[in-house]
This record gives C-alpha cells, sequence and structure tokens, in this order.
C-alpha cells in the first residue's frame, strides 16, 4: 500500500526510486523516461505525505490529529487490542516520527518543488511541530491520558 510506513523494505524501495528518478546523472535505461520516473516517485510520495499532511501543517491542526490518533490507540489499548501502552513512547515516538519520516519526505518534497513556492512552507511546519513537540510533547501526552481518563468517568 503507498501509505504503509512500517513496511521497512518498501521505504528502502522508495528511497532507490527516488534516488534514480532524481540522480545527478540520467536514467540509463532507454525503456524510462527520466520524466515518467519522476513523476511517479513524486505521486507515490504525495500520497504518503497526505497520510501524515496534519504533521505538516499549523501547530494546532497537527496536535488536533495528534490527539485522535492517541486516543484511538490508547483506547485500544484499555480494551485490549493492542499490546502495548501507546503513552509510554508516544513523546519519543512522535519525535523519531518527524525525523526519521516526516522532515525527509517533506525535504524531498521541497526539494522537486511539487507544490511550487509552498514546498518550503510544508517542510517549515514539519520542523517547528517537531521543535514545538520537543519542547511540550511530554506534557501533552500526560494532557491526553488526563482527558481520556475524563471521558471515560463521564
Amino acid at each position: 500500500m503507498a501509505t504503509d510506513i512500517v513496511d521497512k523494505e518498501l521505504q528502502t524501495l522508495r528511497k532507490a526510486r527516488w534516488e534514480t528518478a532524481f540522480a545527478e546523472t540520467p536514467i540509463q535505461d532507454p525503456s524510462l523516461s527520466s520524466n515518467d520516473c519522476k513523476a511517479t516517485i513524486v505521486i507515490e510520495h504525495l500520497i504518503q505525505a497526505s497520510d501524515v499532511s496534519h504533521t505538516m501543517q499549523h501547530w494546532h491542526i497537527y496536535k488536533t490529529w495528534n490527539e485522535k490518533f492517541f486516543m484511538e490507540c490508547y483506547a485500544a489499548y484499555k480494551a485490549g487490542r493492542a499490546d502495548s501502552d501507546p503513552s509510554t513512547n508516544w513523546y519519543k515516538g512522535e519525535i523519531g516520527f518527524f525525523d526519521f519520516y516526516v522532515i525527509p519526505l517533506a525535504k524531498k518534497l521541497d526539494n522537486c518543488g511539487v507544490f511550487g513556492v509552498s514546498s518550503h512552507e510544508y517542510l517549515n511546519y514539519a520542523q517547528n511541530n517537531r521543535d514545538e513537540w520537543a519542547r511540550e510533547g511530554e506534557g501533552i501526552v500526560k494532557e491526553y491520558l488526563a482527558k481520556y481518563e475524563e471521558m471515560i468517568t463521564q
């Protein structure tokens, strides 16, 4: 699936296709058009970006969708549908997600210019959200937990 970000083998293949399509030296295979390869890999990356678009938008958008996803994962854990408590690693997990997935993806989209002059804006939002999460995330996870407890006691 185009949005499967957990599959390491698929991630490696995507990275190799990107590097081939945007290589300094032209593609040697005459059956492959450089423009076709670029278009295909850019579309694939756009699909990936759409799956995590909240991370590349204003802080309040990111925080809103992050909370919804946390609540979904935490409810699954509390109901016995998930093995581990997501709150234990949510803070650090988000930092890693930004550092190893979101920001590299935003950089690729910025470098290829697919969004024109707006391309850099998405990268800036991703970097700003990562920095804000690093400062505030631990407290935010505590807020999520308190909010969850409040919701189930009502």
